[in-house]
């Protein structure tokens, strides 16, 4: 069977980390990737070799890449045209122009991160809770790095004991490593509730009533939520960290092992040797699940720029119709990923 030929549109934070997950991918061939401007990743992609054909869109400058010799594929149209479906990385907005003037006419698939409208895709797409939906269709969109982790465990519950209703806390960082365009600061600051994320959950699991809070916070190394969940059973602390424990993508952390916050996970990530210390799994900790009436309590840190690696590719399976079901989409994405290797060894 040929591999599914992939093209990322925009390599920055999202697009570098889509690019590498794709290459991981052996039934799948990254033909390359498109941008802008010589930015800092791409002056390292350089410097790395150039592993991948770098494509430029409408309006670059090929001058400024010229001058510091870092060589160019071809056109955004000649990526395009030689890929099966986009995976578009591009800022806000970018990605619905993209489909209008480029995908369609092209007729190419796409797969949008979660800075577009829901209304850009034919799906609003998460690997576990609704693979089969995105069976052969053109525009999927993912959920955000925070509603992909909170879907991940929610669902998680839902499949083994069934889940009525949660409510949310989200404390969210301000900004990913290395931007400035937040500013510093010393502040809190609170979002009109329910925050996106309960919504976004409804729209992919409409059975479940959700509401949420959300707290920007200024650090940049991951979110933290805390969700309370309503069973359609009383769902005990033993029977959460059953299920959540069989999760691949689901790691459990402990206080007393050294996970004492954001930075342990993120640090961890980096002595594991991880490109970019990234980690694919959302930790939680056992440490915080907590029964409280018939509901039961827990927190999760959401490792922001890399959480949505694996249901992208999930993405790829559905729109490509490559697996049937989301098991078998899922654990292959999983094996290609390296996902679950930890259980394995007796971890997490």
């Amino acid at each position: 069977m040929a591999k599914i030929r992939v093209g990322v549109a925009g390599y920055g934070t999202i697009g570098q980390r889509l690019a590498d997950g794709v290459a991981k991918q052996e039934d799948m061939e990254l033909v390359g990737i498109a941008d802008m401007a010589p930015t800092l990743a791409i002056r390292a992609l350089y410097e790395q070799g150039m592993p991948y054909d770098l494509y430029l869109v409408d309006g670059a400058d090929k001058s400024k890449f010229d001058e510091v010799g870092i060589p160019v594929k071809g056109s955004f149209m000649d990526l395009v045209n030689n890929v099966d479906i986009m995976l578009d990385s591009s800022p806000a907005g970018v990605g619905l122009k993209n489909k209008i003037n480029i995908y369609e006419p092209a007729g190419v698939k796409a797969i949008f991160q979660g800075g577009e409208k829901n209304e850009v895709a034919d799906v609003f797409f998460h690997g576990y809770a609704n693979y089969e939906k995105g069976l052969d269709k053109n525009y999927l969109k993912l959920t955000s790095c925070n509603t992909t982790g909170l879907i991940r465990t929610v669902d998680c519950l839902d499949r083994a004991y069934g889940v009525e209703k949660v409510a949310i806390t989200i404390i969210r960082r301000v900004a990913d490593p290395g931007d400035y365009n937040r500013g510093l600061t010393n502040a809190l600051k609170i979002d009109q509730a329910p925050t996106h994320q309960a919504v976004d959950l409804m729209t992919i699991m409409p059975h479940i009533d959700a509401t949420g809070i959300l707290v920007h916070t200024p650090v940049t190394h991951g979110h933290i939520i805390t969700v309370v969940a309503h069973g359609k059973q009383k769902i005990t602390k033993e029977m959460a960290l059953e299920a959540f424990s069989k999760h691949p993508r689901i790691r459990i952390l402990r206080i007393e092992d050294g996970f004492q916050g954001n930075a342990s996970y993120f640090k961890y990530g980096r002595d594991l040797g991880h490109k970019r210390g990234d980690m694919y799994e959302v930790g939680l900790w056992e440490n915080s699940i907590v029964e409280s009436g018939d509901d039961i309590m827990y927190a999760m840190v959401i490792p922001q720029e890399a959480v949505t690696i694996p249901e992208t590719m999930d993405g790829i399976r559905a729109a490509c119709h490559m697996q049937e079901t989301r098991e078998e989409a899922t654990s292959t994405t999983n094996k290609y990923l390296g996902i679950g290797k930890f259980r394995e060894l007796g971890l997490g």
